[in-house]
């Protein structure tokens, strides 16, 4: 049976070298559909960087 995992373990097993590296793909979701940021043009990814992200408070229902 394998052993429990301590912190230490996870800490030295997740060394990376920059060759092992890939680059993350971020998608948004634009009028209703997701698209990958990359395919953005340079006014949409200047719009996307004005965005004002913001968390929606609980409803208090009565």
């Amino acid at each position: 049976m394998n052993k429990p995992l301590t912190q230490t373990d996870l800490d030295t097993a997740m060394v990376l070298d920059d060759a092992e590296r890939t680059r993350c793909e971020i998608w948004t979701r634009v009028m209703g559909y997701h698209r990958p940021m990359a395919s953005f043009n340079t006014g949409k990814k200047g719009e996307a960087a004005e965005r004002v992200y913001f968390s929606e408070a609980r409803a208090h229902l009565g």
